[in-house]
């Protein structure tokens, strides 16, 4: 079983998509992470993206340092290269085909990385609902942006995201949307919970 979980930044992908993984007993992959892995390399080097993303490998990292706004920027920006997306592409369909099941969640994941995925969901909400999340998320991690340039921010990666020539974000035909704007946390992984068991 392979379960493709995509949308834009601070939609609640990520929440959903660990919380399915912990509910079917499946594995679980950030692919965000690799990017942000990527372009915080990046930053700190400033490498070839297309090389740092052909040595990524398991090694442990820190979380905290990925989820500043400067690596997500970066993260966004390497992505949008395709070797660095064809750098990742191995590692990504391995993980995908680990018994008995995987959990993905990313921004193309059913449309390039597992187009033949039995569940395709797309998690998405409005652009002030997700500059919310994510200015909230910030300020508990002590890095107070603003709200404003937080959703600034925020509409500027849609933008980028959306418009890349290379597996831009975009739902997968047969994906099931899931609009988190008005929804808590329990009510949206309880919606993504039955769109799995309906398709096992």
């Amino acid at each position: 079983m392979i379960i493709a979980v995509d949308g834009p930044a601070a939609a609640g992908k990520g929440t959903i998509a660990r919380a399915l993984a912990r509910h079917f007993g499946y594995h679980f992959l950030d692919t965000g992470t690799l990017y942000r892995r990527v372009g915080l390399a990046v930053l700190k080097s400033a490498g070839d993206a297309t090389e740092i993303a052909r040595s990524l490998n398991d090694s442990p990292y820190d979380d905290a340092e990925l989820r500043t706004e400067e690596v997500g920027a970066m993260a966004s920006v390497v992505a949008s290269i395709p070797a660095v997306r064809q750098a990742l592409l191995a590692y990504q369909r391995e993980f995908a085909g680990r018994a008995p099941g995987a959990v993905l969640d990313g921004r193309d994941i059913g449309t390039v990385v597992c187009p033949a995925a039995q569940v395709k969901i797309y998690v998405t909400a409005s652009p002030e609902v997700r500059a919310k999340r994510r200015w909230e998320e910030l300020k508990s991690l002590g890095m107070d942006a603003g709200f404003s340039t937080t959703l600034d921010e925020i509409r500027i990666r849609d933008e980028r995201d959306s418009n890349r020539a290379v597996a831009p974000l975009l739902p997968a035909p047969d994906a099931t949307i899931i609009d988190t704007s008005d929804m808590t946390i329990e009510a949206a992984v309880a919606a993504a919970v039955r769109v799995v068991e309906l398709a096992a």
